[in-house]
């Protein structure tokens, strides 16, 4: 379960005074597509946040259901807010599975009912891409704020050069260490240093651009604009 989720004060829910729920927006976490909408009451939210997979209040069962309690396929929990009024939750889950009983991954079309392993076409696996949305806002928080003693306000502080010294040193280390992977794979040998180190240059390179991009202004935005507007199918 996420420290978010750790956090969240059950007490600030406000459930309907005529039937005790509140809707629900199930989110998946890795690329933000909305799964499912159920309702909690108070008991399913107390599950969810207790046992970290999602529950709900049945109205057809009138009873508390756990998803994925017969499939399978449960949602875990990784994340959980309020709308503004507080009779509405987000949940930001992991599922495992499809979440629809027809077999899809989500409950909205339009969607293509998930395959076995064993099909011909089998869908690409999200990458979680809608999490750097996270990583973006406390960098333009930390530029805005500029607290002491944090690594980004060390290098936003500098101007230009920090953070893109930063960047050309980070882009060297991951061509050494794709090299490194690329030996390994011709040896035929284990990879797995090497592939969690070319992992680990990526991620170094990635958050620096990011917050090179932070000390020029310039919203990532801008950056996926440029990159839709090159694509071609």
């Amino acid at each position: 379960m996420s420290a978010e989720s750790t956090a969240f004060d059950p007490a600030r829910v406000r459930f309907d005074e005529r039937d005790g729920l509140a809707t629900a927006v199930v989110q998946d976490v890795a690329d933000g597509r909305v799964l499912m909408v159920g309702h909690m009451d108070a008991e399913a939210l107390a599950a969810t946040l207790a046992s970290g997979e999602v529950h709900f209040h049945s109205r057809s069962r009138g009873r508390l259901w756990r998803k994925g309690e017969t499939s399978g396929n449960v949602l875990r929990l990784r994340g959980l807010s309020l709308d503004c009024d507080g009779d509405a939750l987000l949940v930001m889950a992991e599922p495992a599975g499809p979440t629809c009983h027809r077999g899809t991954r989500s409950c909205f079309d339009p969607d293509e009912p998930v395959l076995p392993p064993d099909a011909a076409t089998v869908p690409r696996p999200a990458q979680g891409f809608a999490w750097l949305e996270t990583l973006w806002a406390t960098i333009d928080q930390r530029a805005t704020e500029r607290p002491p003693g944090s690594y980004t306000t060390s290098l936003l502080v500098g101007g230009v050069d920090p953070a893109g010294r930063k960047v050309t040193e980070e882009a060297t280390e991951v061509l050494m260490a794709a090299k490194d992977d690329a030996t390994a794979e011709a040896r035929a040998g284990d990879r797995t240093a090497t592939q969690a180190a070319l992992a680990g240059e990526a991620a170094d390179l990635l958050f620096h651009t990011l917050v090179l991009l932070a000390e020029r202004g310039l919203p990532p935005s801008a950056v996926i604009a440029e990159l839709q507007a090159r694509h071609r199918p």
